[in-house]
């Protein structure tokens, strides 16, 4: 594991023990391809990565149809919680699972720092392992 992918597991755990409900997080590419994930069991991480991109997608395009400006996130209320996504940018983005009792004004704030942090990470050039 890279020194920079250690990072980018860290302000995820980070996150998700400074929001109440968060259960799942992910970081992927804006097409969905999975970068990095914190994860319980119940998720499929490549799965929900996919499924947050293509929640912004459809999000953007409304937006672009009804001339609402940018995007920055959605959010999916379910019987059982929550998906939040954010766009990191155009590049990358962020999904979160909540439970149902997910504080999401909680969580829209500590995204909002955990967002900058990532977009530093994913755009840094460090490939270096952390075992050396």
């Amino acid at each position: 594991m890279t020194i920079r992918n250690a990072q980018l597991v860290t302000e995820l755990r980070e996150l998700r023990d400074r929001v109440v409900g968060v259960t799942d997080v992910v970081v992927a590419s804006a097409d969905g391809l999975l970068i990095t994930a914190e994860t319980d069991d119940v998720a499929d991480p490549e799965c929900l990565a996919a499924l947050t991109a293509a929640t912004l997608s459809i999000a953007r395009r409304a937006g672009t149809m009804t001339s609402k400006g940018l995007l920055h996130h959605t959010v999916s209320r379910y019987t059982d919680g929550y998906l939040v996504a954010h766009a990191v940018g155009d590049m990358a983005l962020i999904g979160v699972l909540g439970d149902a009792g997910l504080d999401v004004g909680r969580l829209h704030a500590e995204t909002q720092a955990s967002m900058q942090r990532l977009s530093a990470l994913l755009t840094s050039a460090d490939t270096r392992s952390a075992g050396s």
